[in-house]
């Protein structure tokens, strides 16, 4: 039998061909199918989401992502951060309230916390505060943003601030005289207790309210005149002699307390904050200097806001801790 010829490859140009309309994809084949394909997948966007298992803590189970194959785009986005240009809401609560007096901070406090809120405390002068965390950590050990902060800058009173700043220095007569009067308010009587601890620890006597304004008449009276002598009297008092210099008569001596008691709001609409006071005095060439020591004023201030600690830790049911939060 006579032997047949061996058939031809088949190339492009034997496949048969058909006219195309306008707009038409060719799809004879599945090479040119694939290459239709992977040309489409090259020109879409698409929502991936991105498994999170084994990353970390405190992640979503997915994460969202835009593909984006079209050419010149940013391959891969954080699709939060799309969506987040269009929130109408923030998505958690964020930043620092400042409040004015401890109720309001207690108010607050009480309207915003749960069960992981915190107070923390600045005792210590200068600028003692207060401060809620209201997204603090968790008791379970989970983290969160602590954003959320409530915060009380205790605001100290005018009448205090001038005690602190007149503190250990030398007035004239005059002006301590006037110094005196114009705070008398702010003076008060020792209690028992008070009157029995200072006086033995300085071995002075405590002056009453009545007997300082009396004390600052006097000093009124000598403004001007020399001051002749000075004696501590047994008692644990001490005078000071005055004399006119332009006549020859007797001087008058003056009692001079050794101790008073300062009554005072350290901060607005807070209680008064109770301060011994030491009175001194020093004679130079005939004239006399006045001053005052305030015994040891920021431990009892370092009290008073502790204090108003205690209060918030009762009126919140909130742990309190003396220091302050991460930044």
């Amino acid at each position: 039998m006579a032997k047949q010829p061996a058939a031809e490859p088949a190339t492009l140009e034997c496949l048969p061909i058909q006219p195309l309309q306008a707009g038409s994809i060719p799809n004879q084949g599945e090479g040119v199918r694939a290459i239709v394909d992977l040309a489409q997948e090259a020109s879409t966007v698409e929502i991936i989401q991105v498994p999170t298992a084994g990353l970390g803590a405190g992640l979503p189970d997915q994460v969202p992502l835009l593909l984006d194959r079209r050419k010149g785009a940013a391959p891969i986005s954080a699709l939060k951060d799309l969506i987040d240009k269009h929130r109408q809401e923030p998505a958690r609560r964020l930043g620092t309230a400042s409040t004015t007096t401890l109720q309001s901070f207690i108010d607050l406090v009480d309207r915003h916390k749960d069960e992981g809120s915190v107070v923390f405390a600045k005792t210590a002068w200068p600028e003692p505060a207060l401060t809620a965390v209201i997204d603090y950590h968790s008791l379970d050990g989970t983290p969160r943003w602590g954003n959320h902060r409530i915060r009380y800058a205790f605001p100290v009173t005018d009448e205090f601030k001038v005690w602190i700043e007149k503190n250990g220095k030398a007035m004239e007569q005059a002006d301590f005289a006037a110094f005196l009067e114009e705070h008398a308010a702010e003076l008060s009587a020792p209690f028992g207790p008070e009157a029995a601890e200072y006086e033995a620890l300085f071995k002075e006597k405590f002056a009453t309210p009545n007997d300082l304004i009396a004390l600052s008449r006097s000093l009124e009276v000598f403004v001007g005149a020399r001051v002749k002598r000075q004696e501590r009297l047994s008692s644990g008092e001490r005078t000071v002699e005055f004399v006119e210099e332009h006549t020859n008569t007797k001087g008058e001596k003056v009692e001079i307390p050794g101790l008073f008691m300062v009554s005072v709001p350290a901060f607005v609409d807070g209680d008064a904050v109770r301060i011994p006071a030491r009175l001194r005095y020093r004679i130079q060439g005939g004239s006399i200097m006045w001053f005052y020591q305030l015994y040891r004023w920021q431990f009892w201030l370092r009290d008073q806001v502790k204090n108003d600690l205690d209060t918030v830790k009762q009126k919140t049911a909130l742990p309190t801790f003396e220091g302050s939060p991460e930044a």
